[in-house]
């Protein structure tokens, strides 16, 4: 299993599933180029522009830790990330689960995304002028948890580590991507595991993603905010345990 974190963060974010799984699975946890300990000196603003520089990491890291296909876990964005390096390289894995996954961040016609071109606009704007400032308010929306107050604090303090100017371009790659189209062309069973309230990534856009990929399954764990792994831990789990069992 490879678990791949969201934007903001790094692998630390898996800690309280990772060990679960790690009884029964080799786990391969990574932080994205620009991301944690990663090095930064390997970060290349042109490959990096889009989701496509981070799927081809993905690909180059598991060949070289294994030859087994993998069931990639990928928080947020890097659901995309791993759809896109399953798409590059479908002999590597052998399943995704998507946590908190959005193809298209921005409403369009009958798909709603959660958010309009404006909005996504304006936050890109304000991440500009004022990257420290955005992060602390956005990072406890984005947590939600609102009886776990300490993981608001945990995600504001990971967003503030991340260099500005890396953060400022994954944002763009990020909430400006579109990988509608490329979703059906996803042959290995996928579980989406969807927040009942989350901000980021609304109930629409799950179930757009259950009709739209061929073999997949929706999972919807009652939990406000947009990692469940860290507030809702133990329903993520049993659900993934599951969705695991039957592959």
């Amino acid at each position: 299993m490879v678990f791949v974190h969201g934007f903001g963060c790094d692998q630390n974010m898996w800690r309280l599933m990772a060990p679960h799984f790690a009884e029964t699975h080799t786990c391969i946890l990574l932080d994205l180029v620009g991301s944690g300990k990663s090095d930064l000196s390997a970060y290349d603003p042109g490959k990096y522009a889009t989701l496509h520089g981070y799927a081809s990491d993905l690909c180059e890291v598991l060949a070289a830790v294994t030859a087994a296909p993998a069931i990639c876990v990928g928080h947020s964005v890097s659901a995309m990330i791993g759809l896109l390096a399953n798409l590059r390289s479908p002999d590597q894995f052998l399943a995704q689960v998507m946590v908190g996954p959005s193809p298209c961040y921005i409403n369009d016609g009958d798909y709603v995304g959660g958010f309009t071109r404006a909005d996504i606009d304006s936050l890109l704007q304000t991440m500009e002028a004022n990257y420290l400032g955005w992060s602390s308010n956005m990072a406890p929306a984005i947590m939600g948890a609102p009886g776990q107050p300490e993981l608001g604090v945990e995600l504001t303090n990971s967003f503030c580590r991340t260099d500005p100017e890396i953060a400022r371009q994954f944002a763009r790659a990020t909430f400006l991507s579109d990988f509608r189209a490329e979703l059906p062309r996803l042959q290995a069973p996928t579980l989406v595991l969807q927040c009942s309230d989350d901000i980021i990534a609304p109930r629409s856009v799950g179930e757009y993603m259950r009709r739209t990929i061929p073999n997949c399954t929706l999972r919807v764990i009652e939990n406000v905010g947009h990692c469940p792994h860290l507030s809702a831990p133990s329903a993520s789990t049993a659900a993934m345990e599951q969705f695991i069992a039957g592959l």
